[in-house]
Formats: C-alpha cells, sequence, structure tokens
C-alpha cells in the first residue's frame, strides 16, 4: 500500500563539533520532522516525502545544541556500557579461572566469562530494587497503592509507571548507579501516583521526598 512506503536517504554528512556524523533520512507520509541520535551515533530524521534534504539539513543546523546534546548522552552510554560499574563505582574486570562466581573485591572484579556480569548485574538489581522500593515507598506519607514492581532494560527511561494497572517498572540499568540515583527514579515513579503528569505540583512532591533530586538527575543526564 502506498501510505507503507518509505524512502530511506543514507550518505549525507554533517559537520558537529569538527566532527562528521552521517544524516540518515527517512521519509515518509508524516507531517512534521522529528530528529534523533541512535546507538550508532547516526543523526536520524523521519520526515514528509515533500521535505528536501536541503531543508533537513537546516533543522539540523538549527537544532545544533540539541543535536550535540543527544550526541554526547549516546557516547556516555558506550562508554559506560565498556566499562564494569556497580553502585556507582567503577571496577576494573579481571578475567581469571580461580573464581566461578563473580567476585568483587575493592576496586576490581574478578570473572572467568565477561558474559556473567551482566547476569550478576540482573540479579543484584533483582535483589536490591524491592529492598529500595519498600524503603522509598514507607518513607512517603501521600495515600499510594503498593505497585508491582517489574525490572527490565529500558532503552531510553530509567524507569516507568502505570498507573492504572499499579505498576512501577525501573531499568536495570539503574544497578550501575549509586543507591542515592536508584532511590530517586522510584520516588519519581511512586509521585506519578499523585500527578501522572510532569506539573509544579508533580516536581513540588519529588522534590519533598527527595530534597536533592536535581543532582540525582544530573548524574542520570536526564534533560
Amino acid at each position: 500500500m502506498i501510505h507503507d512506503i518509505i524512502f530511506i536517504v543514507i550518505s549525507m554528512k554533517v559537520l558537529i563539533n569538527n566532527e562528521y556524523y552521517e544524516v540518515i533520512i527517512i521519509k515518509k507520509r508524516i507531517k512534521n520532522t522529528y530528529l534523533r541520535v541512535k546507538s550508532d551515533l547516526k543523526i536520524y530524521a523521519s520526515t514528509s516525502l515533500f521535505v528536501s534534504e536541503k531543508s533537513v539539513l537546516k533543522l539540523i543546523k538549527d537544532n545544533e545544541e540539541a543535536i550535540k546534546k543527544m550526541i554526547d548522552r549516546e557516547k556516555r552510554k558506550i562508554e559506560k556500557s565498556s566499562k564494569f560499574f556497580y553502585l556507582g563505582k567503577e571496577y576494573s574486570i579481571v578475567l581469571c579461572n580461580v573464581f566461578k562466581e563473580v567476585k568483587i573485591d575493592e576496586d576490581k572484579v574478578y570473572v572467568d566469562k565477561m558474559e556473567k556480569l551482566d547476569k550478576f548485574l540482573k540479579s543484584e538489581a533483582k535483589k536490591i530494587f524491592p529492598i529500595r522500593l519498600k524503603l522509598c515507598y514507607d518513607k512517603m506519607n501521600a495515600d499510594i497503592p503498593w505497585p508491582k514492581l517489574v525490572i527490565r532494560k529500558m532503552v531510553r527511561k530509567w524507569g516507568h509507571c502505570n498507573k492504572r494497572n499499579k505498576v512501577v517498572t525501573l531499568n536495570t540499568e539503574l544497578i550501575k548507579y549509586t543507591l542515592d540515583e536508584i532511590d530517586y527514579v522510584i520516588v519519581h515513579e511512586l509521585c506519578h501516583f499523585i500527578h501522572f503528569d510532569h506539573s509544579k505540583a508533580f516536581w513540588e512532591s519529588v522534590s519533598y521526598y527527595k530534597p536533592n533530586y536535581k543532582e540525582n538527575r544530573k548524574v542520570l543526564r536526564e534533560e
């Protein structure tokens, strides 16, 4: 069908911060143009079939500061994923056959197989997140339901609140941050049971239960 046809233009380049980045233009039957940077550090522009490549490049230039932030955010993710972080601390990875399970000692983590590190972090998230949820929930004096906790990897969010189903979802990647950052995300999601939007009243609630939430947001690089 015609409305399913998508034209993809590849191999365009744009100069940002003295580096060339590939721009992929996806033309389809939409009215507006949307820009985003993915983990491959390419700039993706979804736009109308009738928007010219020149117009897309102009839009990128007009939004260069926002694009820079997107690129920097993705670079930080790439850097963090190439290292081992656990509860806010970075550890040097030591491969050895002495330990069959992951062992953490001061500033080193010992493991016989790299793939065990991800399993370890997921396991720790399942142990720690429910404890932090209970601690944060008990500190709140608002009349909110006790939520079901879901832990999974998410691409663009640290947490999510499903008010209707009374579910709080936390990103597995949070286990790489401190308990303080983990608690902030939990408080953030619990406050959505009080205010489902991001209104002034919502942030006042977050601030009441987590006075240093702005510092937490900065660490988590939220925009």
